[in-house]
């Protein structure tokens, strides 16, 4: 799973999901210990010795967060018909209503019962919070800048060598295969061609009747004004197939490079790093590479 898919508010589910786990090992009750009695040796009960509350509050809880973390890993995986990220919220609002009466009814609650009270909390807090706080939906670590490869042809270590299409290549670089060196648009001349002898130029030149033929070619060749380009999206966003089918086939994550390859109106198709590719409809605040 890529780390770099988490969000913010995935950060929060886990580290409460920690904490509850740790306070399962805690006392669940406290001792009021009488003046001149040694209590040292009196062991409490923690949720391993109560079954039902293991069940019901620790371990709800942190199998709900298992399954929110996880539905970032497999989206459009279900459960009982609904969504694994949906699933684990329930358990985790479960886990905190199990916790709050339980805690009521204890006469003195011990660190285990507290520190799991103020766990489950956070833990449905941000379970239920993070789809919709743009703070919670913002990715939990940073893009990273993607690496140049070196195209075909290039020298490693050379400035300027990236492909057509990758981030950071710079025009006027050495190019790879089949790319002008040195900004050169292809069909323009060179140095070495403009010092030609004119004379050549004249002996060369077609009758007026065949004047306007290479040129009305290249005119109605049409002009590719896509280029493809690297991009990263602000939030998870799906991406449908190509046949214009309602269901996604991927969703891309934040944090994540993808290859842009075709523009339809608004709309991209991008490239997944397996390989898959479909169409992104909602490009707004996309970050080009």
């Amino acid at each position: 799973m890529n780390i770099r898919s988490l969000t913010r508010g995935d950060g929060v589910v886990i580290g409460a999901a920690v904490v509850l786990f740790i306070a399962s090992f805690l006392g669940l009750s406290s001792i009021d210990c009488p003046t001149g009695i040694d209590c040292s040796n009196y062991d409490t009960a923690n949720a391993w010795d109560t079954l039902g509350l293991l069940m019901s509050m620790f371990l709800a809880g942190v199998i709900g967060a298992a399954l929110i973390v996880l539905a970032r890993a497999m989206p459009g995986r279900k459960v009982a018909g609904l969504d694994l990220g949906q699933f684990g919220v329930a358990l985790t609002v479960f886990a905190l209503w199990t916790a709050f009466w339980t805690i009521l009814d204890v006469n003195s609650a011990g660190a285990g019962m507290i520190l799991g009270l103020l766990a489950t909390i956070a833990l449905a807090a941000g379970a239920v919070a993070s789809p919709l706080v743009p703070a919670l939906k913002a990715p939990l670590m940073g893009a990273p800048r993607p690496q140049t490869p070196q195209p075909y042809g290039a020298q490693p270590g050379a400035t300027g060598g990236a492909g057509y299409g990758y981030p950071g290549a710079q025009p006027g670089g050495t190019g790879g295969y089949g790319y002008p060196v040195g900004g050169q648009q292809p069909g323009q001349p060179g140095p070495a061609d403009a010092q030609q002898p004119q004379q050549a130029h004249h002996q060369h030149q077609p009758q007026p009747d065949q004047q306007g033929a290479p040129a009305t070619a290249q005119q109605g060749a049409p002009a590719g004004d896509f280029a493809p380009f690297w991009f990263a999206v602000p939030v998870a966003r799906p991406l449908y197939a190509e046949d214009g089918s309602p269901t996604p086939i991927a969703e891309l994550a934040p944090g994540t490079w993808y290859l842009a390859v075709e523009q339809r109106g608004a709309a991209l198709v991008a490239q997944t790093q397996d390989g898959r590719r479909g169409v992104l409809q909602d490009t707004t605040g996309i970050q080009r590479g």
